[in-house]
């Protein structure tokens, strides 16, 4: 995730909301300089800019998600499932332009693939228990790797 953040405040827009948190807690001005030392010391294909920061995200919340189920309507629902759902969602919303953002079919597959990565990694993870059952680190992990995607959406 560190390396998605990384990316997020240095290689895209200032409008995503860590940006603007960061913006906040830097100023603009230090933001901006820090920023343009960077990207010129640093230079990344738009892949890695672009794809890899949600197929790393897609990673970390299917890894996180793999401990839980919720409860709905008497059957228990997997939250592995969750990001594959979220991700072409996301850019399906973009697409019609319900969301900011552009469609990519690149990021649906890079999202997919490191979906899969993360499935077959916890795939031995038997012992899920209800989200919010308890409160402790798996449980505050998977709802902040929730929030970090969140926080990487343009708010305008």
């Amino acid at each position: 995730m560190l390396i998605s953040l990384f990316i997020y405040v240095f290689y895209r827009t200032d409008r995503t909301l860590i940006n603007q948190l960061f913006i906040e807690v830097l100023s603009r001005e230090r933001y901006f300089m820090l920023k343009t030392y960077i990207t010129a010391s640093l230079p990344l294909h738009r892949y890695v800019v672009y794809s890899l920061p949600e197929g790393l995200w897609i990673f970390c919340i299917t890894i996180t998600s793999s401990f839980f189920y919720l409860n709905l309507r008497n059957r228990k629902w997997s939250l592995i499932w969750i990001p594959l759902l979220v991700a072409p969602a996301m850019e399906i919303m973009q697409l019609l332009r319900l969301l900011h953002g552009r469609f990519d079919m690149m990021d649906i597959l890079i999202s997919t693939d490191f979906w899969l990565l993360a499935v077959f990694l916890t795939k031995t993870n038997t012992g899920k228990e209800p989200l919010f059952q308890s409160v402790n680190v798996k449980t505050v992990c998977c709802v902040v790797s929730y929030l970090v995607v969140y926080l990487a959406h343009v708010t305008y």
